[in-house]
């Protein structure tokens, strides 16, 4: 399950509130009683209230933990991290992350009883801090998510003007776009624009001849008929099969190909394959 996933089930469990009594199970031959995935997020929860009540009454949650409550974490962090006022006290404790920020809070939204930076400026905080291949999807996400839009982004812009990082984020919030399912898939959107390779769409669906679809490409060029797809496991047969009787020449990209920077070389090739590309 990639970090995306993990979000939208957190948040999901947020809003279902408590669930059925766990179930028992035998595990190495004792009774045991199963743990729910909610319980987790409730431990969660409470370890966030407790960094909250050592802080300052000015403390609200922010960076990636605002992110894991707001539904688009794309960098997952143990820590609690929380937005403190520039001068104000903030707790020196292990697993918690304290920010001091310039930047006042405006209007902090409200998870379960938890303050936290509105959707914007979560994501334009961790975009301008984290190395650029990750800033992206944390963009991405956060437009996936509905918890802001392009607007949120673009005029929560001005109020960062001068930090650090801020000039890194300004293109990138014009670039930022919904339809990426995963971090990896951003990820490889950001590689191929950096090259100046163009012509490729994100979550572009390929549909039988009764208009169902069967399948979304992660990136396509449909003038070329080139798609990337990101895949954690090996691609089922029958669907490489499937789409290549469609006519399309497809590139599967791990997180090796991304990390290693060998994402280029597979796709040009693929490009150089169909004529009208040099």
């Amino acid at each position: 399950m990639d970090v995306y996933h993990q979000t939208e089930e957190f948040l999901s469990l947020l809003r279902a509130g408590p669930t059925a009594p766990r179930p028992w199970r035998f595990e190495r031959g004792r009774l045991r009683r199963a743990r729910h995935a909610d319980e987790d997020h409730a431990e969660r929860l409470a370890a966030i209230r407790a960094a909250l009540a050592v802080a300052s009454p000015q403390a609200v949650v922010g960076f990636q933990t605002a992110a894991e409550l707001l539904g688009f974490a794309t960098v997952p962090s143990r820590e609690v991290h929380l937005v403190v006022p520039a001068g104000a006290p903030f707790p020196q404790r292990r697993g918690i992350r304290a920010h001091q920020s310039v930047v006042p809070v405006v209007d902090p939204v409200d998870i379960r009883g938890i303050p936290c930076v509105p959707a914007a400026r979560c994501a334009i905080d961790l975009a301008r801090t984290l190395p650029r291949l990750d800033a992206l999807p944390v963009l991405d996400a956060a437009l996936r998510s509905g918890a802001c839009d392009a607007d949120h982004l673009a005029s929560e812009l001005p109020a960062h003007d001068g930090l650090r990082g801020v000039r890194q984020v300004r293109p990138l919030v014009e670039f930022a776009d919904p339809r990426p399912r995963c971090r990896q898939e951003s990820q490889l959107r950001l590689i191929l624009h950096d090259s100046g390779i163009r012509g490729f769409e994100p979550g572009v669906p390929v549909t039988d001849g009764t208009g169902v679809v069967l399948h979304v490409i992660a990136l396509a060029h449909t003038g070329l008929r080139v798609g990337l797809d990101y895949s954690a496991k090996p691609v089922e047969r029958a669907r490489r099969a499937w789409l290549e009787e469609q006519g399309w020449s497809m590139c599967y990209l791990t997180d090796r190909d991304i990390d290693s920077g060998g994402v280029l070389g597979p796709v040009v090739a693929a490009l150089r394959s169909r004529r009208g590309w040099a």
